[in-house]
């Protein structure tokens, strides 16, 4: 596969060429800062929850990386597409399993470690 430059790609308008760069290379960054922010939690909590949310920084790390690899032209179009939407669901997937596995128990477990202050805020 050859490497191309975002303003030889045919589905990419020239002119918003650098606009699309800037937001992906904006994105894989950010998601770079914030997976680290997660690994640095995860490693300090060591529990599932920060584990999945870890993950799914992860994954969309993976998602602007391709981004990348799909305006230069190393990734083609139909791989590109597998990748996100697959990501995509995934995410959603994990994201809904940390929210599942955070409800009442959670809040069982907080109501016994604290003592009740008669008032019901």
């Amino acid at each position: 596969m050859e490497h191309t430059s975002p303003f030889d790609i045919p589905w990419l308008d020239p002119q918003l060429a650098p606009v699309l760069l800037v937001v992906i290379v904006l994105a894989a960054v950010g998601t770079t800062v914030l997976f680290c922010c997660g690994i640095v939690a995860y490693s300090r909590r060591r529990s599932t929850r920060y584990l999945l949310i870890t993950a799914v920084l992860g994954l969309l790390v993976v998602r602007s990386v391709v981004g990348l690899g799909t305006v230069f032209g190393v990734v083609p179009m139909t791989v590109h597409h597998l990748v996100e939407h697959g990501f995509d669901f995934t995410i959603a997937v994990l994201v809904l399993y940390a929210v599942y596995r955070s409800g009442p128990m959670a809040d069982t477990e907080t109501n016994r470690e604290r003592p009740s202050s008669g008032s019901d805020d």
